[in-house]
């Protein structure tokens, strides 16, 4: 394997950690639960980054990854399919918490999306052996 993917790959996961704990603490003061939701989409974005750095890939457009994210990895079963709806969830309700006018994220929504990126996270862990 490329040691330079390898690197990539890694920097990519520690990033989706980073954001997961910028998610947590925000979540401990309470507030700006659509930042929360931010970060989570962004620790399961960066996850499926990870995975790609280790084959050379990547897309300008979320949505581009995601859908080969789905294609590759779950629909070949290679990742679980629970991980598709977490990926459906994370980017719906990040697209809602950024740009719908006047949205408000809930506790709730962001406390599950927050545990689901940690869910998720876990999963490409353990796809990537770590």
């Amino acid at each position: 394997m490329d040691e330079q993917a390898r690197v990539l790959s890694d920097y990519r996961l520690e990033k989706a950690e980073q954001c997961l704990r910028s998610a947590e603490a925000i979540l401990q003061i309470g507030e700006d639960y659509n930042l929360v939701v931010n970060r989570s989409y962004y620790a399961v974005f960066h996850c499926m980054r990870s995975i790609l750095a280790l084959e050379g890939k990547d897309f300008e457009k979320h949505s581009a990854v995601i859908s080969y994210f789905r294609r590759e990895y779950i629909k070949t079963k290679l990742i679980p399919v629970e991980a598709s709806q977490i990926i459906g969830n994370a980017f719906s309700n990040r697209n809602d918490s950024d740009y719908e006018g006047f949205y408000e994220a809930s506790l709730k929504e962001a406390t599950e999306l927050f545990e689901d990126a940690k869910r998720f996270l876990k999963i490409v862990k353990d796809y990537l052996g770590k």
